[in-house]
């Protein structure tokens, strides 16, 4: 059965879907599946050559045998092998070893690349429908890398994505693709441990479910998590909007509650017929902030989607263990997102299947398509909105040229919201499930018939992964406390676990520099020669306690507040940081975050603005270009030298007072000659930025040098507050 949130061929609201757009991603699935059958067409003739190649000789029967012509027929198969306009890659069925020798001898297999280009056509499908992932600039780095057959930099950009666990901008960037995007990596890298996959998601067949299914290649590596679940208290507060009674839309209300928690919950229910019956609760991944120990993770997605055996599967598993469940009882399990996967492990899995009788299950926003419980009685029903990218990351959703499986209760519909991972919220399926398709909440709701009872019993378990430190241990691992901002409360001190950052120095002229700090305040220019120091910092933050965000920020060094000596900055250098009197003043900052504008503007002082930017700050290409701030900063770095982390003092103005604030920083940094640098300004860019770079002359120019880190980790406090 499947329900359908419009007319099919007509333009849905506020025209989020046309027929020619429909008619363009059902042309680019149907050349993904022409294309994907000539790839398995050329791989069956590869392994023909291959086999011919090492096949014993024919044992001559004629008077005369002729060696020369038995190798120059090898070497013509060799040659079809590993030429350059060949079939490409290695034997497979060549004799152990002989692969690896080929393979360095050839290319990559005409096979795989002929199946990356199917990929590539799916992905195209995908941006159809979501052309805003292209303007991020992690995924627009790593469509870049995949197109062009640089698998070394789609490695780098692929890993740079999944260290932002949990963020909006990874899953966003990824998540309508990442299936396809391993594929491409496996099929170029051409690892035999991974190739069956790859060929399996290129082709688009199920794939087979249950305990170590098949291998699981991530950005981590394996997760071999242990995973556990520890009996919790609900707050008051979380008491008061749990459901009492059982319906759809009060377990999803009890999910969306608890998402935030790494939490599950479980409750019985008596029926209608008197008889108690249980009900699994599972969240999914909550975006924008770092999971710490939680199995709730993108690694564990992954996992997810191709075995049974995973932290998070087994973390509820022993939660229902926990509870008390008696052999045999009825079981209902609900999930949305990656909770949606874990429960319909279980449901795959024969032996929880004979310990409980699960009778429904119930995903919602989950990539469960291509799944089959092991008991045929679970009634199943996925609830996905077309816009929610994560429901096709298996493969068979909006990217794929398959359809879901036949014998599901499906809804497929398209909501109103069409950004992303806002149609991917649970309040929003919620809204949707009473307003848009209100037919399939009470389907499933009639479904759930003998679960539509009172509530006796509710705990929630939370969830952990012990074999994973928290993020950032232990650099990162400190006392927080919390302080009020107009976007929310902000833990300080800010984390920042993955980011990137190259500081241009300028030399400038002193007065100029002076003209820059508050005329209220007390810090002068610190002087290196006659000349004052200007620092122009990029940073690109890819996972944040605040969110991911670019920030641009202009700085002076400034001398001691109280006692300023003769080149004391230099000397200073000498001293721990949270010693140093010198610092660098912030005079303008802008920021892609409201969150990191706030934080900024608020906590730490600084004359902080909203601004949109692109950043790549990870290799030797520097490339950071701001429309808003008609800013514009690429070039090369040339060689450079190996320095010592270097902490922080940053000053800062709020009302009549200045703030100090300690960044403790840890990574590896380089310092390169300026000279591969270029920074433009825009004729029109919008002040002050722009006026305080042309004040200070170096709108055209190339700086000193360049203090580069392209990944390192940091906390900056709250600042303390100076009486100047």
């Amino acid at each position: 059965m499947r329900a359908d949130g419009h007319a099919p061929g007509r333009p849905a609201r506020d025209g989020q879907d046309t027929r020619d757009d429909q008619d363009t991603r059902d042309l680019l699935r149907r050349c993904a599946r022409d294309v994907v059958d000539v790839a398995e067409d050329i791989r069956a003739v590869a392994e023909r050559t291959g086999a011919a190649l090492f096949a014993p000789p024919p044992v001559a029967t004629g008077p005369r045998r002729r060696p020369r012509s038995a190798l120059a027929a090898r070497w013509a198969l060799l040659r079809a092998l590993t030429g350059k306009q060949g079939l490409g890659g290695p034997a497979i069925v060549a004799p152990k070893g002989m692969g690896q020798v080929l393979g360095a001898l050839g290319r990559e297999g005409l096979a795989a690349l002929v199946a990356v280009t199917s990929l590539r056509l799916r992905i195209a499908a995908v941006l159809v429908d979501h052309p805003e992932f292209v303007r991020d600039p992690g995924m627009r780095r790593l469509m870049e890398a995949v197109t062009t057959d640089d698998d070394p930099e789609a490695a780098r950009a692929l890993r740079a994505l999944f260290r932002d666990r949990g963020a909006q901008r990874a899953l966003s960037g990824l998540a309508p693709v990442m299936a396809e995007l391993f594929a491409v990596r496996a099929l170029l890298h051409q690892d035999p441990a991974e190739s069956g996959t790859a060929r399996a998601l290129a082709a688009g067949p199920e794939l087979p479910a249950g305990p170590r299914a098949t291998s699981a290649p991530g950005p981590a590596g394996p997760d071999r998590g242990e995973g556990s679940a520890e009996a919790v208290d609900l707050t008051d507060q979380e008491k008061q909007v749990i459901a009492t009674e059982g319906s759809v839309l009060g377990f999803l209300r009890n999910i969306e509650a608890l998402s935030a928690g790494g939490r599950v919950l479980v409750q019985n229910v008596r029926g209608p017929d008197g008889v108690v019956r249980y009900v699994v609760q599972a969240p999914g991944t909550a975006p924008g902030r770092p999971r710490d120990d939680c199995p709730q993770d993108f690694a564990a997605v992954w996992r997810n989607l191709f075995t049974t055996d995973s932290p998070h599967t087994r973390s509820v598993l022993l939660a229902l263990r926990d509870h008390g469940i008696p052999r045999g009882a009825d079981l209902a399990l609900i999930g949305h997102g990656e909770g949606g996967v874990a429960v319909m492990n279980l449901a795959q899995d024969e032996e929880f299947c004979r310990t409980f009788r699960v009778t429904h299950v119930v995903a919602v926003g989950s990539p469960v398509a291509g799944r089959k419980p092991a008991d045929p009685r679970t009634w199943v029903a996925g609830i996905t909105n077309r816009h929610d990218v994560l429901s096709v990351r298996d493969g068979l959703g909006a990217g794929s040229a398959f359809g879901p499986h036949p014998n599901w209760y499906e809804v497929d519909y398209t909501g109103p919201a069409h950004e992303f991972p806002r149609c991917h919220m649970l309040h929003e399926y919620i809204e949707h499930l009473r307003t848009v398709v209100p037919e399939a909440r009470e389907d499933v709701d009639e479904a759930l018939t003998s679960y539509r009872g009172p509530i006796v019993r509710t705990q929630a378990y939370r969830l952990k992964d012990r074999a994973n430190p928290p993020e950032g241990h232990p650099f990162l691992t400190v006392p927080t406390a919390s302080l009020p901002t107009t976007a929310g409360p902000v833990d300080v001190p800010v984390r920042y676990y993955d980011s990137s950052a190259a500081h241009l120095c300028f030399p400038v002229d002193a007065g100029a520099a002076g003209s820059l700090l508050p005329a209220a305040t007390w810090p002068a220019p610190g002087r290196l020669g006659r000349r004052a120091l200007a620092v122009l910092s990029l940073y690109e933050h890819r996972c944040t306690t605040i969110g991911p965000h670019t920030e641009i920020a202009l700085s002076v060094l400034v001398d001691d507040l109280w006692r300023p000596r003769r080149y004391d900055a230099v000397t200073d250098l000498l001293r721990r940081a949270d010693l140093r009197r010198t610092g660098r003043f912030v005079v303008s900052a802008a920021v892609t975050g409201e969150e990191a504008r706030a934080v900024a503007k608020e906590i730490w002082g600084r004359p902080a603005m909203r601004m949109t930017a692109d950043a790549d700050l990870m290799g030797r290409e520097i490339g950071v270009r701001s429309p808003d701030l008609g800013l514009t900063v690429e070039g090369r770095l040339g060689p450079g030298v190996r320095c010592p982390e270097a902490d922080w003092i940053l000053y800062g103005r709020r009302g009549e007072n200045t703030v100090r604030t300690l960044v403790r920083t840890h990574g590896r940094r380089r310092l390169h000659s300026g000279a591969g640098l270029r920074l433009r300004l825009e004729t029109a860019a919008a002040e002050p930025f722009a006026g305080q770079l042309r004040r200070l002359g170096i709108d055209t120019a190339r700086p000193l040098f360049v203090l580069n880190c392209p990944r390192f980790m940091a906390r900056r406090g709250a600042g303390a507050v100076l009486p100047r």
